[in-house]
């Protein structure tokens, strides 16, 4: 018998835990418009404009390098639905399905269908659309970065307003995956149509808004869908700039070229939010620092001397001013995993003993490069600069090599990555499969780790039925991947938005910024 319930995430919260000054900044703070000398009615902006801190370079959300990026899901989200809802909270509500969840002995899974939705061309959205993405994102030959996850249920079959499938292999997070990375209903009729290239030039979903035009590079424009099933936004046109450069983005903010823009430095965030509008929210994205098994990082001495030089309450409180907290697991308090007695504390004398049994010391230092974007997040670069100032205290020269974060996910993909490579890992659905599974399980394309030890830990949880002994297992794993400095974990994200004051935005836990949770003062 089916159980018609709808399957949960407990992880809902976004509490944090964190020094008082930086709860004090964490209010909103909204200011007069005519403290910049705006209009001061909302209904003046007839064009809403954002500035956003990462390119699109496709518009696939379930294929390529792009459909894991989490910054961008706030863009696929803009035009396409996933297949469950993800409230502002990170807890799931029901979207283009309904009702989801397994039989009893979760051999099959069942999925109900929202029923009256329509397709941007004008036409019906099925069960058969809900059907085909899957079947789609499962088949190896699609290109999805997801598919060994969507490959686990097989045999799609779309009767009237409900799909089935079986169980291929059990895992406990494929609800979980529809609202997270790849997880995006597209149109099967249109798509078989007019194909990949067809679907890159003229993208259709069924989201809350449509694709205008869209310039690489540049900028892309957005039409509201006046019949969304969701209701529809409150801003007919939305015009979204491509503008990587973060003293870019104040600069439109601060000028009033854009009315909403996020991650810039929080000194330029404290210097506006009381002109403009500030909103400074915890969201489930953390700093980390990527150990590829290359080089000087195969000396498990190197490693965890570089994990211990790390003063990572320094960087928040001086360079973050306080907007973070400190994280030493690929868990934030909010993640279910999270288990607050694995530490990795700073601590300098130690790291020289780990660097000295080596041979390394500050006259004769191990080198290495280390991989970081600029502007992408507040403070990346800094950091690292940092960071690189703290290891060469130690016995660490390591050189510092920029990159464009669509580089990033190339060279990750690849297997390429330096020996260190700072990275923001976003996990909005708190499991700990899709934060240390994924970041750090060899065979996954997502990790550049590939011990075979860590390999054998991780491979028997993907499937485990039993949740208490799956939790467990997750933490055990983070023990031995701290206690073994197999990736540096550093900061959760606080995340700074400056819009203008006519403007009220929804922070969204996840990272995304959702023009359609976008409202007029």
């Amino acid at each position: 018998m089916i159980h018609h319930t709808i399957a949960m995430t407990t992880n809902g919260k976004t509490a944090m835990n964190m020094n008082r000054r930086s709860l004090l900044k964490l209010s909103a703070a909204t200011a007069a418009a005519g403290a910049i000398g705006l209009p001061a009615r909302a209904q003046d902006i007839d064009e809403l404009v954002i500035a956003y801190n990462v390119n699109l370079p496709s518009w696939d959300p379930t294929v390529g390098p792009s459909a894991v990026n989490p910054t961008i899901q706030g863009l696929y989200q803009s035009v396409f639905d996933q297949f469950i809802l993800q409230q502002p909270d990170l807890t799931p509500a029901p979207g283009l399905l309904t009702e989801w969840g397994w039989n009893e002995d979760r051999t099959r899974v069942f999925m109900k269908v929202r029923q009256g939705v329509t397709w941007h061309d004008g036409s019906p959205f099925t069960a058969e659309d809900v059907a085909w993405s899957l079947a789609r994102a499962a088949d190896p030959a699609t290109g999805n970065p997801i598919q060994f996850v969507w490959g686990t249920l097989g045999n799609f079959i779309a009767e009237g307003d409900t799909v089935t499938a079986d169980v291929l292999q059990f895992d406990p997070t494929v609800f979980k995956w529809m609202y997270f990375l790849t997880g995006y209903v597209l149109p099967k009729a249109y798509y078989e149509r007019v194909g990949a290239e067809g679907f890159e030039a003229a993208p259709i979903g069924t989201g809350p808004y449509m694709v205008e035009s869209y310039e690489r590079n540049a900028f892309v424009r957005l039409r509201a869908n006046a019949g969304y099933w969701g209701g529809a936004p409150e801003f007919d046109s939305v015009t979204i700039k491509f503008v990587t450069d973060a003293a870019a983005r104040v600069a439109e903010v601060e000028s009033g070229n854009s009315h909403v823009t996020l991650e810039m430095p929080y000194e330029e965030y404290d210097r506006l939010k009381d002109r403009l509008s500030g909103v400074a929210a915890p969201i489930s994205d953390m700093g980390m620092i990527f150990l590829n098994d290359i080089d000087a990082m195969l000396d498990p001495n190197v490693r965890k001397a570089a994990a211990h030089a790390i003063d990572k309450d320094k960087i928040i409180e001086r360079l973050l001013l306080g907007y973070g907290v400190r994280v030493d697991t690929l868990q934030t308090p909010e993640y279910e995993a999270f288990d607050p007695s694995i530490t990795v504390p700073h601590d300098e004398a130690l790291a020289i003993e780990y660097l000295a049994a080596s041979g390394y010391s500050t006259e004769n230092p191990v080198r290495f490069t280390i991989q970081t974007t600029r502007g992408f997040k507040p403070k990346d670069y800094e950091m690292v600069q940092a960071i690189v100032g703290m290891w060469r205290k130690v016995g660490i020269e390591a050189e510092i090599e920029v990159y464009e974060i669509a580089r990033h996910f190339e060279l990750r993909a690849a297997d390429q990555l330096a020996p260190a490579a700072f990275y923001n890992w976003g996990n909005s659905v708190g499991d700990p499969t899709t934060s240390t599974g994924f970041a750090m399980f060899g065979p996954s394309p997502h990790s550049v780790w590939d011990g075979q030890d860590l390999i054998d830990m991780i491979a028997p949880l993907w499937g485990e039925a039993d949740e208490a002994a799956r939790i467990q297992g997750w933490k055990e794993v983070d023990r031995y991947i701290a206690d073994n400095a197999l990736v540096i974990p550093l900061v959760q994200y606080v995340q700074p938005i400056l819009s203008d004051a006519r403007v009220v935005g929804t922070p969204h836990a996840s990272g995304a910024l959702l023009p359609h949770l976008m409202k007029r003062a």
